[in-house]
Formats: C-alpha cells, sequence, structure tokens
C-alpha cells in the first residue's frame, strides 16, 4: 500500500485563502488548491493509495474545529487517513486524547512554530506522557534560521526521543527543514525505535549529493514518502525524489510503502 505520509486540505470555505497564506509565507506557487477533492484526484493520479491529512490548531480555541475536521475527513473518505492536533494553551486535553481516540485518529500533528509554542515547552511532557501509546505524533522540525532561534529544531526534538522511548514521531521534513546538517548530526548515524522521517519539503531545496547523503544517513525502513500536499504535487514530488536520489523503483516503493508498518506497528493495520 502506497501513503503520503504528509499533506494537507483545508475547508472549502478557507481554502483558497490558506493556499494563498502559504505562498505568501514560504514564496512558492503551491500545486494545489487546498481542497480535499483535488488532493485525492492528484493521489490517485500518483499511483498513491492513502494520504494521512494534517489539521493543527494555532491557538488552543482551534482544537476541537480542527478536530472535529479530520474526523470528518476519515470519515468521508476511505483513502484518508486523519491526523488531529493538540496544543499545549487547550486546557481539556485529556479529554480531547479520549475524544479523538475514540473517534479513530491515528496521530497527532504539531507544528510549533506557527502553533505559537516552543517544542520543549514544559507544558507539552505530559500530552507526551498520555499520549504516547495511542497515537504517533508528525511534528513539523526546522526552519531557515539557527537552531536556538528555532521553536522546533532537531535537537529539541532529539531530548524528547531520549525523554519518551515508547512515544512514536515522525520528524517532518527528514528531521529538519532547512537546517539538515543539525539533522544528520544529531539525528543521523543510530537507529531510535520510537523515530521515522517524512520526505516532504526538501527536494526542492537540496542538491541530489546533499538528498544522497541525508537518506543514507537515516534508517532506511524508518523512510516515508510527504508530498507537504498542496505545496508540492505527489505526482512531481516522487519523480523528483526517484531521480536526485537516484532510487530504482524497488527502493522507491519500499519508501512509499513503509507507512504500511509503522501504523501496523502502531495500532490496527490499515483497511
Amino acid at each position: 500500500m502506497f501513503i503520503d505520509i504528509h499533506t494537507h486540505a483545508f475547508h472549502p470555505k478557507i481554502a483558497y485563502k490558506a493556499v494563498d497564506h502559504l505562498n505568501n509565507f514560504y514564496n512558492v506557487a503551491c500545486a494545489g488548491d487546498g481542497t480535499i477533492d483535488h488532493l485525492l484526484a492528484r493521489e490517485k493520479h500518483a499511483g498513491v493509495d492513502k494520504c494521512v491529512v494534517l489539521c493543527a490548531a494555532t491557538a488552543p480555541a482551534q482544537v476541537i474545529p480542527a478536530n472535529n475536521y479530520a474526523m470528518s475527513l476519515q470519515k468521508a473518505h476511505a483513502e484518508v487517513i486523519g491526523f488531529g492536533t493538540l496544543h499545549p494553551g487547550y486546557a481539556n486535553w485529556e479529554a480531547e486524547l479520549q475524544r479523538i481516540k475514540a473517534a479513530g485518529l491515528r496521530g497527532l500533528k504539531l507544528h510549533p512554530d506557527f502553533q505559537g509554542f516552543w517544542l520543549n515547552d514544559p507544558r507539552l511532557l505530559p500530552i507526551f506522557e498520555a499520549a504516547q501509546k495511542d497515537f504517533i505524533f508528525e511534528i513539523h522540525i526546522g526552519d531557515n534560521i539557527s537552531p536556538e532561534k528555532n521553536p522546533s529544531c532537531p535537537y529539541k526534538l532529539a531530548a524528547i526521543l531520549d525523554a519518551f522511548p515508547g512515544l512514536t514521531i515522525i520528524a517532518a521534513h527528514l528531521g529538519g527543514y532547512r537546517m539538515w546538517e543539525h539533522a544528520m548530526k544529531v539525528l543521523g548515524g543510530r537507529r531510535r525505535e520510537n523515530l521515522w522521517f517524512d520526505t516532504s519539503s526538501v527536494t526542492p531545496f537540496v542538491t541530489p549529493e546533499e538528498l544522497r547523503a541525508l537518506l543514507a544517513a537515516f534508517p532506511q525502513e524508518r523512510l516515508l514518502f510527504g508530498t507537504d500536499w498542496p505545496l508540492y504535487d505527489p505526482e512531481e514530488e516522487l519523480e523528483r525524489l526517484q531521480r536526485m536520489a537516484g532510487l530504482d523503483d524497488a527502493r522507491l516503493e519500499a519508501v512509499m510503502s513503509n507507512a504500511e508498518r509503522l501504523f501496523a506497528a502502531q495500532g490496527p493495520a490499515l483497511a
């Protein structure tokens, strides 16, 4: 089963505005229109069977609406694996964990940079402790600034991995968007049983040599295909990843299907 582990889709009423924000914030031209229909059409065209749709609450008041949307997408579309969200400023997080677990959500997305907190915020510690048995955490890591000024750098991630060995984390963007030297230094060269890496938002910013070094630094069975749609198109990202990294078809297919093993280890196998 081929899975895109990192996508975003927005409510039709705000999709245009969300894509416009992404274009301006990242200085890109998004490949998608931000709607779930366009996402699923592009995944099908690329031969991808399922996609994880990530929702993140930029304020505590958005936790419930964001999770409701993730649940609605998963219920309406067999191809969607919904990931909910939490915010350390949201007081009723324990009850919300139970609610989204009962609804069948398999993971939680954290984006410290957008959500307005730091990954080493002590308010996250009880959340990690309570959620580690039931949820996969997909966490945005990195930015084009120095690690000490970044809310989500690889060093902060490494500290969490060491403190919570039972917490399953997908480090987005191969462990550190625009700070891949730091990601290789602190996260590479060893296998952590609780750590996986997605390939989203990497290929447009590195050389083929840098990409090959990154992929070689991390366990091959822990690499997950991700597009960051609507920023990038699944078919185009697959072509770019294979061409730049020099992957043969078998290795590319392994990266695309590794996520199935992740979900099987975390809970019920995907249908």
